[in-house]
């Protein structure tokens, strides 16, 4: 698909640029993240080019600040336009999140309660059939998918792409019957996060895009992101695409509306504007001219649990999915819809958030921002406790920097990270975790270095003062000429 260029990106480049002045400062501040980072950027560019994804866009919160944000791959492989942090991409059910704070806000106005009955909002929710005796349906069960309501509406607009009007779903929930009673188990519903939509609209008097535009996207600067996207939206959107095949080649999925269902699923975004969205849910709330976008109290009330799995893994927050992953709480949701696939990852005690976007259907952003997690967010924990010891980094040491390869095509890339030498192995398939493919060099004379095994690693130089090749043990690695 050929695409347009808009004269916007400009204006959002001048934008940016003070953010990514404040972030290149940070890591000079911290270089234990500075060299999480670095590692992670390596790592990502080798899952990119083994697995073939088309495009990424990934960012890093932490406490009020974009520490790193990265576009890898392109929007589109046809123009081979490049993916950056301010390339569009569809959210899915991420939009749910919007729904949610929409919610709280309204509650906060007072013009509903979490409590109230959906028909007090929605005199027209009638299910065909309930449990006899189960409790009404209300707003806080649909928030946290405990209402017992079928997954979807009455249509097959998965297999279609064609989705009801608002007055098609209403007249549709009449034909169907819940699955549970309210209360009984966690059952995730988009029909019930449509209907939510609905209950935004009858509060505010708003339809649901001018609410999430006015109340969210305009406060908080979210300039680039839209409920439903205009022409000129979609031109700047990354291409979407289906399933690699197996002759290497994927398919393009077009854009489809998702009308009555859009609170579930339709709003479009990118990194830079959904930084911002992170920002808000990290503490405390940015300040509109109105005053506060969200209460401090209400970002805490929709993180906590409202209900534990019968599992005890894990719980629902108001919109969000809670879970433990390495003695970390994590509050988080993800989203897929035609060929974009997004996570919201806060893990909200480290003052952290991760965004990762894809535009292909068969990559998990889940990869990256639990890896960015894992390597990010623990190095920011060591800098902030204890202040790394001060090495000296040997200026001959920058000679040695590079791509090698062995004959059989291997790769492996020599490195400085915590002041010191390192090697790292490309491996195929690559790694889960990063650090699996990394080895410390420690200096052993000259040129020569010990591996954590005991065993050395020589470079061997050449006349011109150059790397003629690496003696790793007994094997040879010659530099890639790039």
């Amino acid at each position: 698909m050929l695409r347009a260029r808009s004269p916007v990106l400009l204006t959002l480049l001048l934008l940016v640029l003070p953010a990514i002045a404040r972030a290149a400062d940070f890591l000079e501040e911290h270089r234990q993240v500075r060299d999480a980072v670095s590692l992670l950027d390596l790592w990502i560019q080798e899952q990119m080019a083994y697995q073939q994804i088309p495009g990424l866009a990934i960012g890093i919160v932490h406490d009020q600040e974009v520490i790193w944000s990265k576009g890898y791959g392109v929007e589109d492989l046809e123009s081979q336009d490049p993916v950056t942090p301010a390339t569009l991409f569809r959210l899915g059910s991420v939009t749910k999140l919007f729904t949610a704070t929409a919610i709280l806000q309204l509650r906060d106005q007072g013009k509903l309660r979490l409590d109230d009955p959906v028909t007090r909002h929605l005199p027209g929710f009638e299910l065909r059939s309930t449990f006899e005796g189960a409790p009404e349906i209300t707003l806080r069960h649909l928030l946290t998918h405990t209402a017992g309501l079928p997954r979807e509406a009455a249509f097959p607009y998965w297999t279609t792409h064609e989705f009801p009007s608002t007055e098609e779903l209403i007249a549709a929930v009449r034909t169907q019957s819940a699955i549970y009673p309210p209360d009984k188990t966690y059952k995730y519903s988009n029909l019930g996060m449509a209907l939510l939509g609905e209950v935004v609209v009858a509060a505010s008097g708003q339809s649901y895009a001018e609410y999430i535009q006015q109340h969210i996207f305009e406060p908080l600067g979210m300039n680039q992101s839209v409920v439903i996207p205009a022409d000129e939206d979609r031109q700047r959107m990354a291409t979407a695409y289906m399933r690699r095949q197996a002759d290497g080649s994927r398919r393009e999925m077009e854009y489809y509306e998702t009308n009555a269902m859009a609170p579930a699923a339709n709003i479009v975004s990118s990194v830079d504007d959904m930084t911002r969205f992170a920002t808000l849910h990290l503490s405390a709330a940015p300040e509109s001219g109105d005053g506060e976008v969200v209460k401090p109290s209400t970002l805490h009330e929709m993180q906590r649990s409202h209900w534990v799995y019968s599992s005890w893994t894990g719980g629902r927050g108001l919109g969000f999915g809670i879970s433990r992953r390495n003695e970390k709480t994590l509050v988080s949701h993800g989203g897929w819809i035609g060929g974009n696939r997004t996570h919201f990852l806060l893990a909200p005690d480290e003052n952290l958030a991760i965004i990762a976007m894809v535009n292909a259907d068969d990559a998990s952003p889940y990869l990256f921002s639990y890896q960015a997690l894992d390597l990010v967010g623990d190095a920011i924990t060591e800098s902030t406790a204890v202040a790394p010891a001060e090495r000296r980094v040997d200026p001959a040491w920058q000679g040695y920097l590079g791509v090698y390869t062995d004959p059989w095509g291997w790769e492996y890339q020599v490195m400085i990270l915590d002041d010191g030498l390192a090697l790292y192995s490309h491996n195929y398939p690559p790694e889960d975790d990063a650090t699996e493919g990394l080895t410390r060099l420690e200096p052993a004379g000259g040129n020569t270095f010990k591996m954590s095994d005991g065993e050395l690693v020589v470079f061997e130089m050449n006349d011109a003062g150059g790397v003629e090749r690496i003696r790793r043990r007994y094997e040879y690695l010659y530099p890639v000429a790039r």
